[in-house]
């Protein structure tokens, strides 16, 4: 039986991809084995009718105890 920890994280990003690239290579920082992120929600910031940036609510799961 494993123990998983599960953070939460925004991150921003020009593409939805990019979001979540930038909000592993942060949380990667200060976490290991990160085993998977669950994107919760999206967000895009508008202007002038244009998407500009999205933010994202992740859940980063990493192994505690394996």
């Amino acid at each position: 039986m494993s123990i998983v920890k599960i953070i939460e994280v925004i991150s921003e990003g020009s593409s939805i991809e990019e979001a979540v690239e930038n909000g592993l290579k942060e949380a990667s920082k200060t976490l290991n084995h990160i085993q998977q992120i669950d994107v919760q929600h999206i967000h895009a910031k508008v202007e002038n009718n244009k998407v500009v940036k999205y933010r994202l609510d992740l859940k980063v799961s990493l192994v505690v105890i394996h």
